[in-house]
């Protein structure tokens, strides 16, 4: 059962990355608006989540600067998307596989 909003520190620990490089994404990418409750505590959907892995993805295993991910975003945010949905579906074929060829 997935939540329909998750805390700053459960979403860092889900990128394996600190609070505070969180907070800077949310403050230099448009595209990051998490609610804020009462407190002004931070509520990422899953929406938040997914664009915040696209972020990591460019960032940390592309090596591309912060500049050139935000060129990226604006001006080919389908295409971007789209090149992330195919990654993931081959990482989760690519494991299946080698569940597959384990349990042999």
């Amino acid at each position: 059962v997935e939540k329909l909003f998750y805390a700053i520190g459960e979403v860092a620990e889900m990128l394996n990355v600190p609070v505070s490089t969180v907070r800077f994404w949310e403050n230099e990418f448009d595209i990051l608006k998490p609610r804020k409750n009462k407190k002004g505590n931070r509520l990422f959907t899953a929406g938040d989540i997914k664009n915040l892995r696209i972020i990591y993805h460019l960032i940390k295993e592309k090596g591309m600067t912060l500049a050139g991910v935000k060129k990226q975003l604006a001006s080919k945010w389908d295409e971007t998307d789209y090149k992330y949905e195919i990654g993931e579906s081959l990482k989760n074929i690519k494991g299946m596989l080698l569940e597959i060829r384990d349990g042999i």
